[in-house]
């Protein structure tokens, strides 16, 4: 049992410029590369206006990857406590810069107005405690809690907060823009 979390921010999305931060946690096993992830059912779900006006997309994504981590970490700690000691938890976020950011992958020198306490997160992935990914989108659960939608999209969400005979037991994992190139060279 391995707390996997997505992360997600929709930027300017709420009134007075300001942003929505939202996380879905549930367990599972550690994401292998390429492999579907199994899906659990969600034990905890959040959603949030972030109480700063974000200067750009990347920073409402730390924003929000701050506040999931400080989630996480309380439930890594109560895992432990139940006997299930945790690696480094999985967090997907569909934002490259904000990712590369946290991972110090990325010269921070322009991003200095960004608030410091959102740093953090870098802090916490530095001390391994968690791992933090990139992936599209589209297969990043959060994305879903951090936005408003029309009832087609409700529709097709429900078997996934909802446990029904056509829920999915695996999240398929989208290739990486890196890898889809790397096949479109070889089809050529």
């Amino acid at each position: 049992m391995i707390l996997n979390v997505h992360s997600d921010a929709s930027y300017l999305s709420v009134s007075k410029a300001r942003s929505r931060a939202a996380g879905i946690y549930f367990l599972s096993s550690l994401p292998n590369k390429n492999k579907p992830i199994k899906l659990n059912g969600f034990f905890h779900v959040t959603s949030s206006v972030l109480k700063f006006v974000a200067a750009s997309a990347a920073e409402a994504e730390l924003g929000a990857l701050f506040l999931n981590i400080k989630e996480a970490r309380i439930i890594r700690l109560t895992l432990k406590e139940l006997g299930h000691p945790q690696p480094p938890t999985p967090i997907h976020c569909d934002n490259s810069t904000a990712v590369e950011i946290v991972n110090n992958t990325v010269k921070k020198h322009r991003s200095r107005s960004m608030e410091m306490r959102y740093f953090y997160a870098c802090d916490q992935v530095h001390k391994g405690y968690f791992n933090i990914t990139w992936h599209p989108g589209a297969k990043i659960l959060a994305d879903y809690p951090s936005k408003h939608h029309d009832s087609k999209c409700h529709q097709k969400m429900r078997p996934f907060f909802l446990h029904e005979n056509n829920s999915p037991r695996f999240l398929a994992r989208e290739p990486t823009p890196q890898t889809l190139r790397s096949l479109r060279k070889t089809n050529q």
